[in-house]
């Protein structure tokens, strides 16, 4: 059964929970490791759905994406989270940012590398978050140090799995998210219509 879309959207509304990133995050040792605080991960980690980043120069590109985009001009990254470290006591950006790709319906490993090395390009020559009214008092800055992390589902092809594994880049299967979308319709089936 391929990957579907209900299943797509509840990963992404799951993970904009900072406990269920770090959640996801202790099954690559690496990213959780960089966590400044586990005991106060709120505060400690910063998870942005669909990041807007502005660019700093100008990005002009032909060919695939055929990309366009003036300096100073904000682009929403083709990564559904956008995650970086915060001290909780001094409240400042610190460490690596990690960006989470997770499996779309109908795509393919090729698609969902791509979208990883798009966001190389964009990010390659500076930028700074746009950060939300939530997170305004954080200072933005790029990173020295970007990585990904590909979400995967039981579902999703063993070719996509074998392409990241054979591409050394980092992926966890969310079978969490699957089988609380099965409980939900399962329950909401069984109720009584009024």
């Amino acid at each position: 059964m391929p990957v579907q879309k209900s299943h797509y959207e509840s990963a992404i509304a799951r993970y904009c929970d900072t406990h269920a990133t770090v959640e996801l995050l202790r099954q690559h040792r690496p990213y959780l490791e960089a966590i400044p605080s586990l005991r106060r991960p709120k505060e400690s980690v910063v998870v942005l759905p669909f990041p807007l980043v502005r660019l700093r120069e100008a990005i002009s590109q032909a060919g695939l994406n055929g990309l366009n985009i003036r300096a100073g001009e904000t682009v929403c990254l083709p990564s559904e989270l956008g995650i970086f470290m915060c001290e909780p006591d001094w409240k400042v950006k610190i460490g690596i940012e990690i960006f989470m790709f997770v499996h779309r319906p109908h795509e393919d490993f090729s698609d969902l590398l791509l979208r990883w090395r798009q966001t190389q390009v964009l990010l390659d020559k500076g930028y700074e978050w746009v950060m939300p009214f939530r997170y305004r008092h954080i200072y933005g800055e790029a990173a020295q140090r970007i990585f990904p992390l590909f979400v995967l589902f039981e579902e999703s092809p063993e070719r996509i799995k074998r392409g990241l594994e054979g591409a050394t880049l980092p992926f966890v299967i969310d079978s969490e998210t699957i089988a609380l979308d099965r409980e939900e319709e399962f329950f909401s089936a069984e109720s009584p219509s009024l």
